[in-house]
């Protein structure tokens, strides 16, 4: 858990509410082996598996982080791990899987394409879909934890405005897929699955909606002022904090989830040239 006195100031600048102790929690997930929070729940859906399960091996699909976690999740239990990317996928992502043992299929414009191959590859060599998500090993997180053990604390979500699958879905009242499209790839699911959905009613107080330009600011400050590097989806929500979305209450004790590092080094330059500036007006 990491703090910054500078991110409250920032918030305090923007109009927004002095927070308890004068600072802005930080949980580093960046900093978890993989880069992402996304090991632990990989490692408990690997645990889970039958002795046939492990012998068979498993497929999932994902941008990214997903993948790196069951390919090292797979590595601790000796089980053979398939993951299925984007032909676009970042190749630092792609390098780590491969890193870790797995087996990468690189298939797809977008992931509606890619995760019909993970369905083909699975039905030709009886692998069992590890889902990188709608998984109640893999999503028992967050959310649940903080609001059983507090009730009265509030929960928010955040989503870009072109992959907004779980405020869609908790509009709709059910699954709705969309074709996400926004600079954070990691955020880019086709659709809120069916337990990620009832999770969200139940522990989830508001799903809030940042532009792409609002997401670079956050990765910008934490790169600057925090000395932190984050992939875009891993800023989101500090960006959500830094330019005002979140409804924060004076005195109130804040944490932002800082939930993935995997950036394209090669891209640093132009993300930070894209992002807007908390309290300028940039970014909406």
């Amino acid at each position: 858990m990491l703090a910054s006195a500078t991110a409250a100031r920032v918030l305090a600048a923007t109009d927004g509410p002095a927070v308890a102790e004068g600072r802005l929690h930080l949980k580093a997930e960046h900093l978890q082996k993989t880069g992402s929070f996304k090991a632990r729940g990989a490692l408990a859906r690997i645990a889970a598996l039958s002795p046939p399960e492990r012998a068979a091996g498993v497929v999932t699909l994902s941008a990214g982080n997903a993948a790196q976690a069951y390919a090292w999740a797979g590595a601790q239990f000796g089980v053979h791990v398939v993951v299925v990317m984007p032909s676009g996928a970042v190749r630092s992502k792609v390098d780590a899987c491969l890193a870790y043992g797995a087996e990468v299929v690189l298939h797809g414009a977008h992931v509606g394409e890619t995760f019909a191959r993970m369905q083909e590859l699975r039905d030709e060599r009886g692998l069992v879909f590890a889902h990188p998500f709608d998984d109640p090993d893999v999503i028992a997180g967050v959310a649940l934890a903080v609001k059983e053990r507090r009730p009265d604390a509030r929960v928010y979500g955040v989503e870009p405005e072109g992959s907004n699958a779980l405020g869609l879905a908790l509009a709709a009242g059910r699954v709705v897929p969309i074709q996400p499209v926004s600079i954070a790839d990691g955020l880019g699911a086709p659709f809120a699955g069916e337990w990620t959905l009832a999770m969200a009613r139940r522990y989830v107080d508001a799903v809030l909606v940042v532009d792409d330009a609002t997401i670079l600011g956050g990765l910008r400050f934490a790169l600057e002022r925090l000395k932190q590097v984050l992939e875009p989806a891993g800023a989101a929500a500090l960006a959500a904090i830094l330019f005002g979305r979140v409804p924060i209450r004076r005195g109130d004790r804040v944490c932002a989830i800082l939930s993935g590092g995997n950036v394209e080094i090669t891209r640093l330059g132009e993300l930070i040239e894209a992002a807007g500036n908390p309290g300028s007006g940039e970014g909406s």
